[in-house]
């Protein structure tokens, strides 16, 4: 039976979608079963979660994954000998990064390459050229990639030079909140939005373009995701909108699929992304979505979203008003939405993660 080991060091409980995407893919993989046997590597941090969504055994590496340093020496120089150690035939990294080298074929999943192509948007410019090195390392030493876009599969390949015939796509599924049937709240409209506070998710323009709605219709925007203190509670000062922005922390599911139900729509206005989770899921539940007419935001909602220019504040309130003012588009989004969220599902992507394991081992 062969075994694969999989690449942990980077969950902790606060690292967003890319836990998200390894929970879902290897709950799914144990549902479906397969020929391989598999052996998680936590963190520290992450060996105290939660491990019943992974179907095999949870070793506790002793590596921080909180520890900037610890978890990068981790990456780069301790995962594929412990790897080697729990003789394993092939090693998953799910989360962008994987060891300078092992002695077995290793699949990477790299989700994007904001580093490379958006490097002004990062939130730690110093931390900037360090994880670009350990990319660089990583896809030397990788037998084949996945990831999720065909934007991001273009630029693995113009930034790493990484060969087009070893990159598999394989998008992303979403994940059913806990919630029950759709009721807005229709005396008090709101605007959802959640998501780290990295600058290339661009909630500063969603609160700036706020002033613009006409005040007899203005919605509230409710931003959620934040870890300690928000750094756009500045931005909130600076517009006057105490009364029509809130920040809320991170939530549980249950929080936010309440949320889910109550909102008018939800608002992804970045610039630059390697996917979109969140609109996926408000597809599925039938949350109206309003998002920035950038290339991988069409590959996930194709028809089946408002657009709007993320650069222009008049663009993007104009998609707030169409929310809150024109019920009948909202409903046409709904809709159209539960349709497009059909294609996307953790089967598919756990498939076709297996046959990518199966034909790296071949």
């Amino acid at each position: 039976m062969p075994r694969v080991a999989v690449d942990l060091l980077s969950y902790t409980g606060t690292k967003g979608g890319m836990e998200t995407y390894a929970r879902e893919l290897y709950r799914e993989i144990g549902r479906l079963g397969s020929e391989f046997e598999f052996v998680g590597l936590a963190s520290k941090e992450g060996y105290q979660l939660d491990r019943s969504w992974f179907p095999g055994n949870m070793i506790d590496t002793g590596i921080s994954g909180e520890n900037r340093f610890r978890w990068a020496v981790g990456e780069l120089w301790s995962i594929g000998r412990i790897a080697k150690r729990h003789r394993a035939d092939l090693l998953h990294c799910p989360a962008l990064l994987g060891p300078a080298r092992s002695s077995m074929p290793t699949v990477i999943s790299m989700h994007d390459m904001l580093y490379w192509s958006q490097p002004q948007m990062m939130s730690t410019p110093a931390f900037t050229e360090p994880v670009k090195f350990m990319e660089r390392l990583g896809a030397r030493n990788a037998s084949r990639m996945i990831t999720i876009s065909e934007v991001s599969r273009r630029e693995i390949i113009t930034y790493l030079g990484f060969p087009a015939d070893r990159i598999v796509l394989i998008p992303l599924a979403g994940t059913a909140l806990p919630m029950g049937e759709r009721r807005p709240d229709k005396e008090h409209p709101f605007i959802l939005a959640t998501g780290n506070r990295r600058p290339h998710k661009n909630w500063a323009g969603l609160i700036r373009a706020l002033p613009l709605v006409d005040e007899a219709i203005r919605p509230r925007v409710v931003i959620t995701g934040s870890h300690g203190e928000d750094p756009l509670r500045a931005v909130v000062d600076e517009v006057g909108m105490h009364d029509w922005v809130e920040l809320r922390s991170w939530l549980t599911s249950e929080e936010l699929g309440h949320l889910y139900e109550t909102a008018t729509a939800l608002a992804m206005p970045s610039f630059h992304d390697g996917f979109s989770l969140p609109a996926l899921e408000a597809m599925m539940a039938g949350l109206p979505v309003l998002i920035s007419d950038i290339p991988v935001y069409r590959e996930v909602a194709g028809d089946a979203a408002e657009y709007f220019d993320p650069h222009s504040l008049e663009s993007i309130a104009t998609a707030m008003t169409t929310a809150v003012s024109d019920p009948a588009r909202m409903a046409e989004l709904a809709d159209q939405g539960r349709e497009r969220a059909k294609q996307f599902s953790w089967e598919r992507v756990a498939t076709r993660t297996l046959e990518t394991f199966r034909t790296t081992l071949a």
